[in-house]
């Protein structure tokens, strides 16, 4: 009986702490609240099923404890049972994809009104590129990279000579701006994650992955790796700064362009 009692418990307690937690009600900075419908979706399907497990182990041990001159009985295979339990999982598994194939489609559609910025994930750091007045980043290739030319812009682009160059700093955002976010490795893989904006994405070498949000409330906000990328990975952290409309534009004057980093490196002649 103790046995049943502390699986009841556990089953009983499990769901009291799902319905009494706190930590659903955090404010979030970015417009994903599909995403949290879906985790809540999957956390209920889940739920059910881990209650009723226990509920059921619990039953078990109650049921058939054992009794003076009780003797198993062995059953090989039971199809019927086999069938149902085949059918029910796959029923779970089914309710748990389809909301996040919605969301998937959503996460990577970008609104036609969305600016674009990049991240750059290197062992053991973030760097960001912004587009100039020109509002388009210029073309850039991991085999342009050189300590002059760490993102690897390509020079001959006139698109890039604008574009801002942001290097182990703070990223900033302008509030309510949906923006594209292109996200490339100079090494290994990264994960570029913002908790709060519930959006994540792996940065692979030699690809150009990308997702979108919106900053929906100003704040700063931590940035990490997601991604296992050596020793130093514990260490690869960064922010991301929603400012409002003049704090973002004062941020954005004080920021270097390539071409001003070009022209520190190489004097003109």
């Amino acid at each position: 009986m103790v046995v049943v009692l502390v699986l009841v418990l556990i089953a009983l307690g499990s769901v009291a702490f799902h319905l009494l937690s706190p930590w659903w009600w955090t404010p979030i900075a970015s417009n994903w609240s599909y995403i949290d419908s879906t985790i809540i979706i999957t956390f209920w399907i889940t739920g059910f099923v881990f209650v009723a497990v226990v509920c059921f182990v619990a039953y078990c041990v109650f049921r058939f404890r054992h009794k003076p001159g009780n003797k198993a009985a062995y059953q090989p295979e039971n199809k019927k049972l086999e069938w149902w339990l085949a059918g029910g999982t796959a029923l779970g598994v089914a309710a748990m994809l389809t909301p996040g194939l919605v969301v998937w489609k959503q996460f990577v559609t970008v609104p036609p009104d969305a600016g674009e910025i990049e991240v750059v994930g290197q062992q053991w750091q973030w760097n960001y590129r912004l587009p100039g007045a020109d509002g388009a980043l210029g073309r850039a290739d991991n085999r342009a990279v050189t300590p002059d030319n760490p993102l690897g812009i390509i020079a001959g682009d006139p698109a890039g000579l604008d574009d801002i160059i942001i290097s182990g700093g703070d990223l900033h955002l302008l509030l309510g701006k949906s923006v594209r976010v292109h996200l490339r490795s100079l090494d290994v893989l990264h994960d570029f994650y913002v908790p709060e904006f519930r959006a994540k994405m792996d940065m692979i070498p030699g690809s150009v992955t990308y997702f979108w949000f919106t900053p929906t409330r100003t704040g700063t906000f931590e940035v990490l790796c997601a991604e296992l990328c050596g020793v130093g990975h514990p260490q690869m952290r960064g922010a991301v700064v929603v400012d409002d409309a003049e704090a973002y534009k004062g941020w954005l004057q004080q920021q270097q362009t390539f071409q001003q980093l070009m022209a520190s490196v190489v004097p003109a002649s």
